[in-house]
């Protein structure tokens, strides 16, 4: 038996999220899997690092797979790439250790969001960003920024769903906001995130920079612990998973 640590870049455009849903809805694991059991003849079970949601990208998703074969890494992505649909690529497939779990062993995720700021839409950025017109105070958003910064309960960030039994506190060790041009990209790193965390984040500084909240608010929001208190979820469309650090 072998261990092979995949890491994989999708469009979620078109995908009902990352994992399996029980009424067949269309997932990159399902897709994945579907390929990996043609290749090898017998059911695989491919695990993630974490589930992305539907419309979230992926340029560095990770996920293992346990089969006994003689086939190499090179062999098997070349196999899978040539199988699976246009929206997904196998970056790489690599042998790893037995003890080796994607989700388990994962230490840091990295994503980013990414919003077109401008006046007007953008037809070939419409799938992969978000547009926001309204003028956007890049100094307030850093500085409300730091308050996210540590370990913390990040419970008025997270929405409720009670099929993910984990609790609220996590780690933020990066938040960065950058322009370039009309685009604002915002890079987060944590040890974990919950239920549309990053994207009730970047929709709260949003609402910050607009004026909907005043300086300070992020502290505040933290200390409450109730979703109700902080800004709404940016779209999906424009979040990304970059990379899963082990």
């Amino acid at each position: 038996m072998k261990t092979f640590k995949l890491t994989i870049e999708y469009d979620g455009t078109d995908f009902y999220g990352w994992q399996m849903q029980a009424k067949g809805e269309r997932t990159v694991q399902g897709e994945i899997e579907n390929v990996l059991s043609k290749i090898f003849k017998k059911r695989v079970v491919l695990i993630g690092s974490g589930r992305t949601d539907s419309g979230v990208h992926a340029r560095g998703q990770v996920a293992h797979f346990r089969v006994a074969t003689d086939m190499p890494g090179w062999e098997i992505q070349r196999a899978l790439n040539y199988n699976l649909p246009p929206d997904i690529v196998i970056r790489k497939v690599e042998e790893t250790s037995l003890r080796f779990h994607a989700q388990y062993k994962a230490k840091w995720k990295t994503y980013t969001y990414t919003i077109l700021n401008r006046q007007h839409p953008a037809a070939l950025q419409r799938s992969t960003c978000y547009f926001y017109p309204r003028k956007l105070n890049l100094g307030l958003m850093r500085r409300e920024a730091k308050g996210f910064i540590g370990k913390k309960d990040f419970s008025s960030f997270a929405n409720v769903d009670r099929s993910r039994n984990c609790g609220a506190v996590r780690t933020i060790r990066k938040l960065d906001i950058r322009r370039t041009g009309d685009v604002i990209t915002f890079t987060i790193e944590g040890n974990g995130f919950l239920y549309k965390m990053v994207r009730n984040i970047v929709g709260t500084l949003l609402e910050v920079a607009a004026g909907r909240f005043p300086p300070g608010s992020v502290k505040a929001m933290l200390k409450k612990k109730d979703r109700r208190a902080a800004g709404c979820a940016v779209p999906s469309q424009g979040l990304c998973l970059e990379k899963v650090t082990y």
